[in-house]
């Protein structure tokens, strides 16, 4: 079993997480990614290297999920058929979880296990939201329900490494994406319950709030966008034809009509990331048949709550949102999901995020990665 660390920046946590696995289990293998940390840490997975640990370290820093996909590839190379769990390095892992989400990873080969955090006592507001929101979109565009969608403790079998090296995601966003992704690629997910821990208020993570949260947010954001570009055509639409046909009744399905068609086109190239896995005379006659069933549910809800007594605005604002999330699951699992596959992937296709496969000593020195073992 191989313990992955992907490490920016680490402190005292991760030389004291690797002495307290290597006495817990020497037959563990500790391996560190140091992800561009830079000579003032030179220190720290120097000393992690007279554990015992192997360490690989990027010249700069590339994300925690080039990160991890390089230490995936490290470990399909020089330790072929090995589990792995991945674990983070500023102290939020006890090494008792770690080794319970190791034993169940060891007992299966189509599964991932998370260490579902539990949220309980004293959790940092952002930590607590963020989870929440990730959790919601992961339900949204799934349908299963994930307690924890954001943690760093995971575990995996030996035949889901060439599979994870071809996700997609260079940074946080990459361990959202390895769910979302995981039931298309024929693999479960599965969950150990853990306890959770945050040191100093979570002061170590080096999580960006925006920049990050955009990248991790970014499939429903897209669609919001693409939603309000269609609200936009339509009421442009609308009022041209309006003018020149003085029929509402007209202007509004030829407004629908053309705000329909280039919603379609902007969600099935753009929005969703399997839009044309399927080719559009398999899914334009679907989409329409939502739009639709949208605007008669849009025509049902208006009237249902004006016979209730609520006032226009808010009645057209709830019937809307409620309609964009039901537009957004459907689209998302149904019109454009991704092919299932029969069986897991077991070819290795591995890829970097600019689509090349990774290489772990190239020739040019620059973008070289070395490796350090104890002496």
């Amino acid at each position: 079993m191989i313990i992955l660390i992907p490490a920016y920046e680490p402190d005292a946590y991760l030389l004291e997480l690797i002495g307290t696995i290597r006495a817990a289990d020497p037959g563990l293998t500790p391996l560190v990614v140091d992800d561009g940390s830079g000579p003032a840490y030179r220190h720290i997975f120097d000393g992690a290297a007279r554990l015992g640990c192997r360490v690989i370290s990027h010249p700069v820093n590339r994300g925690k999920g080039h990160a991890l996909k390089a230490g995936f590839g490290f470990i399909a190379e020089h330790f072929p058929g090995q589990d792995v769990v991945c674990a983070d390095s500023d102290g939020q892992h006890s090494v008792v979880d770690i080794m319970r989400v190791a034993e169940r990873a060891g007992g299966t080969s189509t599964a991932m296990v998370l260490g579902s955090r539990t949220f309980a006592g004293d959790v940092p507001a952002r930590s607590r939201f963020g989870n929440a929101a990730t959790r919601w979109l992961f339900r949204l565009a799934t349908g299963e329900r994930v307690h924890d969608t954001q943690t760093g403790l995971r575990g995996y079998p030996a035949t889901m490494l060439p599979w994870l090296r071809s996700v997609r995601g260079e940074r946080y966003e990459y361990e959202l994406n390895v769910l979302l992704e995981a039931k298309a690629a024929g693999y479960g997910i599965d969950s150990v319950d853990i306890a959770t821990i945050y040191l100093d208020h979570n002061s170590g993570s080096h999580f960006r709030p925006l920049a990050d949260s955009v990248r991790i947010y970014a499939p429903l954001l897209k669609f919001f966008l693409s939603s309000f570009a269609g609200f936009l055509i339509d009421t442009a639409a609308f009022l041209v034809l309006s003018a020149l046909t003085d029929s509402v009744l007209a202007a509004v399905v030829g407004a629908r009509a053309i705000s329909a068609t280039g919603n379609y086109l902007i969600n099935r190239r753009l929005v969703f990331e399997h839009g044309r896995d399927k080719p559009a005379t398999a899914t334009a006659g679907r989409y329409f048949a939502l739009a639709v069933s949208l605007l008669a549910a849009n025509y049902a809800l208006l009237t249902g709550l004006a016979g209730a007594g609520i006032p226009d605005l808010p009645a057209k604002l709830l019937t809307e949102l409620a309609l964009l999330g039901v537009s957004y699951t459907v689209q998302q699992r149904f019109l454009f999901a991704a092919r299932a596959s029969k069986t897991p992937i077991a070819a290795a296709h591995p890829a970097d995020g600019e689509g090349h496969k990774p290489t772990l000593v190239p020739a040019q020195p620059q973008h070289s990665l070395t490796v350090n073992r104890k002496n």
